[in-house]
This record gives C-alpha cells, sequence and structure tokens, in this order.
C-alpha cells in the first residue's frame, strides 16, 4: 500500500507517521508514505499556493495549480478508471464538507494499492479539485481543523492497522469498535468469548493486579466460565453503546440475546432510558 500525501506543512508528518503500527508497516515494507510539498509545484517567485475566493468572503482558499500540477506528476489512471469497479488507485479530499470517515469506508480503502490524499487548508480549496481530480472528499468529524494534515494521519493510521500482517494478532482489527461481525463470530452468529464488536462500542478491558487501590476486577472475569465471561462482555458492550452511542444500535442487527440483555440494562434502577 502507498499513501501519497499533498500538503503545504510536510513537516507536519514527521511526528504523526513515526510511531506505532504505522512506522512498523512502513519498516517492513507493508506501507510507503510520501509526503509532497505543494510549493515545490508553484511558479511564482513567492510560492503561493493561496488566493482570495472571488465573489468574496473570509479567508483564503487553496488555488488549484500546484494540486493539479501534483497530481500529474504521477501518472495516475484517470478520475473515470479510478471510480471504475475494481480500481486499485484513489484520490482523497479530506474536507469538512466530505462524508463521515467510518470503519466500514476505511476497510474499503484498505483494498486499495494506492491512496492519494489531498489535505484542505485554510478556507478551503478551490471547487475545481473536487469537481475534476478527487474521487471522494472525507472529513473526520462534525468539526473544523485548521487543517487536513491530522484527518490524513488519521486516514493513514486507520487503514493501515487493517492491512493484512500490519498488526500481530489479525483477530484484534475483528474485535474493536465499530468492525462488524465477522470471523470471530460463531456460526450461529453469536458472538464468541472475544464478542467481536459486531458494530457495537468494545467491552470494559482488565488486566493485573486483580484489586488495584481497593479498585476490583469484575469476578466474572476471574472464574474460567468462558460462556459467562461471553454473555457479561457483550452485556458490557451493549450497556456502553447504549450510554455513549445509542444510535448505534438502530445500525447493528441484534440478536435474540442481545435484545433479552438490552431489556435487562434498560430495566436497571436509575437508567432514564426505558424505550
Amino acid at each position: 500500500m502507498r499513501f501519497d500525501i499533498l500538503t503545504i506543512f510536510p513537516e507536519f508528518f514527521r511526528g504523526p507517521l513515526e510511531h506505532g503500527i504505522v512506522r512498523r508497516a512502513c519498516e517492513s515494507g507493508l506501507v510507503e508514505i510520501v509526503i509532497h510539498d505543494l510549493r515545490v509545484f508553484t511558479e511564482d517567485r513567492h510560492r503561493t499556493v493561496d488566493d482570495r475566493p472571488f465573489g468574496g468572503g473570509e479567508g483564503m482558499v487553496l488555488k488549484p495549480e500546484p494540486i493539479f500540477r501534483c497530481l500529474e506528476s504521477f501518472h495516475l489512471a484517470s478520475r473515470e478508471a479510478r471510480l471504475a469497479v475494481g480500481a486499485v488507485d484513489s484520490v482523497v479530499l479530506t474536507s469538512a464538507q466530505g462524508a463521515l470517515f467510518t470503519q466500514p469506508i476505511a476497510a474499503e480503502m484498505s483494498r486499495l494499492e494506492r491512496i492519494v490524499l489531498i489535505c484542505g487548508r485554510y478556507e478551503g480549496v478551490d471547487e475545481r479539485v473536487s469537481e475534476f481530480i478527487a474521487d471522494r472528499e472525507i472529513s473526520v468529524g462534525d468539526y473544523v481543523l485548521s487543517g487536513g494534515e491530522l484527518a490524513a494521519a488519521i486516514v493513514v493510521d486507520a487503514v493501515t492497522r487493517l492491512l493484512p500482517g500490519a498488526l500481530g494478532n489479525e483477530a484484534s482489527a475483528w474485535q474493536e469498535s465499530f468492525s462488524p461481525a465477522g470471523k470471530a463470530a460463531l456460526e450461529d452468529g453469536v458472538p464468541d468469548s472475544t464478542c467481536a464488536s459486531g458494530g457495537l462500542l468494545d467491552y470494559p478491558h482488565y488486566t493485573r493486579p486483580a484489586n488495584f487501590r481497593e479498585m476490583d476486577v469484575p469476578e466474572v472475569l476471574l472464574g474460567g466460565n468462558h460462556e459467562e465471561i461471553r454473555r457479561w462482555r457483550r452485556a458490557k458492550a451493549l450497556e456502553k453503546t447504549l450510554r455513549n452511542r445509542p444510535e448505534l444500535l438502530e445500525k447493528v442487527v441484534l440478536s435474540a440475546e442481545d435484545k433479552g440483555l438490552l431489556t435487562e440494562i434498560r430495566k436497571r434502577p436509575g437508567r432514564e432510558d426505558r424505550n
């Protein structure tokens, strides 16, 4: 997998992408990350990358010329070819106006061979970049960042960890929050003792010591009964999702057991959500 990142702040990426899983993936040759300074692709003496928008308005907008020139130097397939089924390259614009970046999108992107990330800046990017170059626009959340560099780093990290060989334990990616039910689920659709997320938030985790400053690990995790552990973890995942991200419950397929556990959770004293 190759990532090309187009930015006016290439130094930004000397930190975020030099640690952990991304660093190891680069060192092993699983991933290649190339940073491109858009100022290199300007032609004026001031290396201008931005300008005021036509029609007036506050702030500055990234000019199209450096971005077009940089992309043209890659000799990628046409935009139409990149949008076709089975394409291996994609050009992505990070933008507050983009579609929300989610785990399924990260999984989809992990099947590509090359991803070009254009980092937005200032008040935005000349719309012709979105109309004629980018295959898609992606937003990492409903908030505004100073620029797309942080968003690009998030995309690189989220996609890299889904590549085969990036994680020490391949099952880890299937157990995490927002991961679809898959390899870690039993044939009857009931999650196994590791409790694949299935689109829910993750269950709580505990480690040694079993008693830390008079705070105990739940007894069920110490008993060795895998069925009880599985049921406890599933209940906790449902409880945390109901508390923090209830909208996720509308997007996942709940088993009869899940529905029963949710009923029990909602009946507990002090719960306001009784729907």
